[in-house]
């Protein structure tokens, strides 16, 4: 299969994506609300088992077919809410459907999804039940000199005491040389940097 490349994933569509858009010539505009409606309802955290029983009692797509519009809605919907809503990616949100060949009204529905005035409760919803890491709550550290210690390399030689405590109670301590720490100090400057001169570029400002 060739690779499908548009603005607004930043590279390849993901392959539940592109199966969705092939079946979605077989809907009606009532049996893909339908579908939107169950999917939505998934990523609320709400009850979707009765929508989707409903939908496979009534409608005579094949298992397979139905199987693949869900898990590509789902896909997208959720990879699109993955990016902050601005007028710039709502216009390359719409376009990167139509390069699949999606009807324009099913682009209207998804995109009211996307950006409407419910992405904010959907917004919390995903960032509730999604992965997360720990965050931090505390930092500590401290310059140690090993005076007494069976390498003569590093005898003398100052090193930092780095404690972190995370949110979920777990502490983790650890030492770093200087020539290390030094090194750290450069790369965390240099993909600031590298932050910095991306924002700078046009193609990513938001227009008003």
């Amino acid at each position: 299969m060739a690779d499908h490349n548009v603005g607004f994933w930043g590279g390849r569509i993901p392959r539940e994506v592109v199966n969705m858009a092939k079946h979605l010539k077989d809907l009606d505009k009532q049996l893909f609300r339908q579908i939107l409606k169950a999917v939505v309802n998934a990523l609320d955290d709400k009850e979707c088992s009765g929508c989707m029983a409903d939908i496979i009692e009534d409608n005579s797509l094949s298992e397979d077919k139905l199987s693949d519009i869900v898990s590509g809605m789902h896909e997208l919907l959720r990879e699109a809410l993955r990016v902050p809503p601005s007028p710039v990616n709502k216009e390359s949100f719409e376009q990167d459907l139509r390069e699949l060949r999606i009807f324009e009204e099913f682009i209207a529905d998804l995109s009211c999804i996307v950006f409407g005035y419910g992405r904010p409760a959907l917004d919390a919803s995903v960032t509730k039940h999604g992965p997360r890491l720990p965050k931090l709550e505390t930092f500590r550290w401290r310059v140690d000199v090993a005076i007494s210690t069976s390498s003569l390399s590093r005898a003398l030689q100052p090193t930092i005491l780095m404690q972190l405590t995370l949110f979920d109670g777990n502490l983790h301590q650890f030492e770093v040389s200087l020539s290390k720490f030094q090194e750290l100090r450069y790369n965390v400057a240099h993909i600031l940097k590298e932050m910095n001169d991306l924002e700078k570029r046009s193609v990513l400002q938001i227009k008003d």
